[in-house]
């Protein structure tokens, strides 16, 4: 049998004996980071209530009692009436069945997707189709309209060559940053004065890029930041905006948020609205 372990032997004399991994107040356990909660965020003592939680971004927001805030990230290393905890996203709640599509027309419940058209709508990157899909997707499938993107308008020209656009064929493109004397613009000239012009209708919105087409209230802002031209814009978004802006990853992570805040047309820039729904109406219209 071991020796009795010493008064004064704080570890104890067998180094197997009891859990070694738990630590003096207990294991960490996972807690939903609810609003309201009090916590304390270990490595700098900060002790705050929870006043948002941003799921996309894996962030959790705590403001003292000077009402000063600051922003972790959410799992580990935080206190709770002191025990450790885990902070993880809330669950959601499943949302009830919409009487409106996001786009604000009628939704009709249990009407099959159309067979799709040959006709076309070309948006510039992934970004742009995902937020086309989310506010207008539901009526697009009832059209038969497919999006694809074009990782770029750089290569429009070529595209449209490979599509052979005509009569029952048309395209509507979405063009990123379409303002006068741009490279945009441009091509979009080049497009109209082709052969093919008359079957594609090129139009474009005025933002540097199709994350400021999103209402900054939205997302708990004023304004979209001014970033300067030497960095790349959306790193120099979630900079200024205190987000994770590391690597690639980060920035799918940002706009992910970002399009978690959109829930329909009336969190985008009328400019945006009125673009996409003109191309929509160009090739759904009848020959002819």
């Amino acid at each position: 049998m071991p020796p009795p372990p010493s008064p004064n032997d704080r570890y104890g004399s067998d180094v197997l004996a009891g859990d070694w991994r738990a630590t003096s107040k207990g294991r960490a356990v996972e807690i939903d980071a609810d609003l309201g909660l009090v916590v304390e965020e270990v490595t700098t003592d900060w002790c705050g209530e929870i006043v948002q939680v941003e799921r996309d971004l894996g962030t959790v927001t705590l403001e003292d009692r000077r009402r000063k805030r600051r922003t972790f990230p959410l799992g580990p290393g935080f206190w709770l009436e002191g025990r450790p905890v885990v902070l993880v996203a809330p669950t959601r709640q499943g949302p009830a069945a919409p009487t409106r599509t996001a786009s604000g027309s009628v939704a009709v419940q249990g009407v099959k997707a159309r067979v799709a058209r040959a006709s076309r709508i070309y948006v510039e990157g992934r970004h742009d189709a995902e937020l086309v899909e989310k506010v207008w997707g539901d009526d697009l499938r009832i059209e038969g309209v497919v999006v694809e993107y074009l990782d770029g308008v750089d290569d429009l020209g070529e595209h449209l060559r490979d599509f052979q656009p005509g009569p029952s064929r048309r395209v509507g493109v979405l063009v990123d940053h379409l303002v006068a004397g741009s490279k945009e613009s441009r091509i979009a000239d080049s497009v109209r004065r082709s052969p093919v012009g008359k079957h594609v209708l090129i139009v474009g919105h005025p933002f540097i890029d199709i994350w400021a087409a999103v209402k900054p209230e939205r997302l708990g802002k004023q304004a979209w930041p001014t970033v300067p031209r030497h960095v790349e814009w959306k790193k120099g978004v979630c900079q200024q905006w205190g987000w994770p802006h590391r690597d690639q990853a980060d920035i799918a992570r940002a706009w992910k948020h970002i399009l978690g805040g959109v829930r329909g047309f009336q969190d985008l820039d009328p400019q945006l609205l009125g673009r996409v729904e003109e191309l929509i109406d160009f090739v759904t219209q009848p020959e002819g």
